[in-house]
């Protein structure tokens, strides 16, 4: 990303528009507070298909997770919690 396309906090606030405009055309913009990055303007498809990565990489690892269980003995609710399920449970 080049310098243009990092701004602070507060030219996030005065330029919001323009930064919504550059968003719109799929250019994202980095916000920094005290020089440190603390967000990202991105337009909604790359947040979208960022989210659905997201979602089918969680995904995978519970696949994994239970492929593995199926070698093993599964966990009960008291073994995860260190106690015994309250009565009716």
């Amino acid at each position: 990303m080049d310098e243009s396309a990092s701004v602070s906090v507060r030219e996030a606030r005065a330029n919001l528009t323009r930064l919504l405009d550059r968003a719109g055309k799929g250019e994202p913009t980095v916000i920094t507070r005290g020089g440190t990055a603390v967000a990202v303007m991105v337009p909604m498809e790359e947040y979208n298909a960022l989210e659905e990565a997201a979602d089918e990489l969680l995904a995978r690892k519970a696949q994994q997770t239970l492929a593995e269980e199926g070698r093993a003995p599964r966990a009960t609710l008291a073994d995860i919690f260190g106690r015994s399920a309250p009565d009716g449970a």
